[in-house]
């Protein structure tokens, strides 16, 4: 009798060792998946930042190459030598 009531008592043990161990489980991964979605999230954002970086730094580098182009010529206070 006593060894019939300590299978039983250990087999429902056992059950919820191995419900608890199953939350545990679904929780961690949760928490992995949640994490490794901000990651994803964070790449996309600073690859789309970076995309808009280089295409600024693209325009900056050709504006630099622009011959220098004197802006005063024909403007009542300058250009033209007649002082």
């Amino acid at each position: 009798m006593v060894s019939i009531q300590i299978i039983n008592v250990s087999s429902k043990s056992l059950l919820f060792f191995g419900a608890a161990t199953t939350t545990l489980l679904l929780l961690v991964g949760a928490f992995f998946i949640i994490l490794l979605l901000l990651g994803l999230r964070k790449s996309y954002k600073l690859k789309k930042e970076n995309d808009r970086l280089e295409a600024m730094n693209r325009k900056i580098a050709e504006e630099k190459d622009k011959p220098y182009r004197d802006f005063t010529e024909g403007h009542i206070y300058g250009g033209g030598g007649d002082n």
